[in-house]
């Protein structure tokens, strides 16, 4: 039988939508849609950056130096509210950790009660996929709830509509 597309019981409710970002310009398309879909599902924006240590840096240094008042924390933060800001009318909240960034996604996802993942996704296959691994991979094998991936657009492809100070897209 298939799935009725008009049927309301069956619709997915999105109250609060989680969109992780590494600063790429993936996570920026990926930003793009989910502060749209916040808007017309009148949503919660949850913005994520999850801080990994480098290879010569401790967890507990790193997690220390984000403690510390005003300090890289506080920077990542500004930056996330500078990079994404999507508008008057969705109400965002902006989250840095430290940890694995696949868990912490699923983790942070499953804590706050998010309804969608939107993510962007490198793209990466064969050889360096499987020695970096897939961030995206990991998210949608552990996460609760539905994931939507996004691939930078091939150049060419016109940019997605944006929505105007009314809400309108132009």
């Amino acid at each position: 039988m298939p799935f009725p597309l008009n049927d309301r019981a069956n619709m997915l409710t999105i109250r609060t939508i989680l969109c992780p970002t590494d600063f790429s310009e993936s996570a920026q398309h990926a930003f793009r849609l989910a502060a749209a879909l916040a808007r017309d599902h009148r949503a919660r924006l949850l913005v994520l950056h999850v801080a990994t240590p480098p290879p010569f840096v401790f967890y507990g240094e790193l997690q220390r130096a984000l403690e510390q008042p005003g300090g890289y924390r506080h920077e990542l933060e500004d930056r996330l509210r500078q990079v994404y800001e999507p508008g008057p009318a969705v109400t965002v909240e902006y989250r840095v950790v430290v940890g694995d960034p696949g868990a912490e996604i699923v983790s942070i996802a499953r804590e706050a009660a998010c309804d969608l993942i939107v993510m962007g996704t490198h793209g990466r296959t064969g050889l360096g996929r499987l020695l970096i691994g897939s961030v995206a991979e990991q998210v949608l094998r552990g996460a609760h709830c539905p994931v939507l991936t996004m691939k930078v657009p091939a150049a060419g492809t016109p940019p997605a509509a944006e929505p105007g100070p009314t809400g309108e897209t132009r």
